[in-house]
């Protein structure tokens, strides 16, 4: 799951940036007079939002692996992306443009990631590294 997710953030912020040098916009405090900007931040592109690709990479693999805490982790996504659009640094597109990016790319590094031999390979050395560090204990000596 990590992994799938990590994948995703990468390929959705490269993607980001693509996007970024094809459109480009400064953010609403630095171009609109009625703005109340609740954060400092420079004046650069805001378009994508990157705050709003990383918690949409991240809580979209999380959303697919961890059913029972979905809709947490879409309320978590969404609140941020508001956010972001709420203290005056993003354009509701921009938003919108960093989630559909990371959704779209979350489900395709699920998808390649799940089918990967090497992750599994990996996952596996971790697993048997993971039991010479931390031993599993024997119950039956506790009692």
């Amino acid at each position: 799951m990590i992994i799938s997710a990590t994948i995703s953030f990468i390929l959705a912020e490269m993607m980001g940036k693509i996007a970024g040098t094809l459109h480009s916009n400064n953010q609403p405090f630095a171009e609109l007079s009625n703005v109340n900007k609740l954060i400092e931040k420079a004046v650069d592109n805001s378009f994508p939002s990157d705050h709003t690709i990383l918690f949409f990479a991240f809580c979209m693999t999380f959303f697919m692996y961890q059913k029972r805490w979905r809709y947490i982790w879409i309320m978590l996504a969404l609140v941020v992306g508001i956010s972001r659009i709420w203290v005056g640094v993003h354009y509701p597109a921009d938003v919108i443009v960093g989630a559909i990016i990371s959704i779209f790319l979350t489900f395709i590094a699920s998808f390649i990631v799940s089918r990967l031999n090497i992750i599994r390979k990996l996952l596996w050395l971790y697993e048997k590294g993971e039991q010479q560090i931390l031993p599993t204990r024997d119950k039956s000596r506790e009692l």
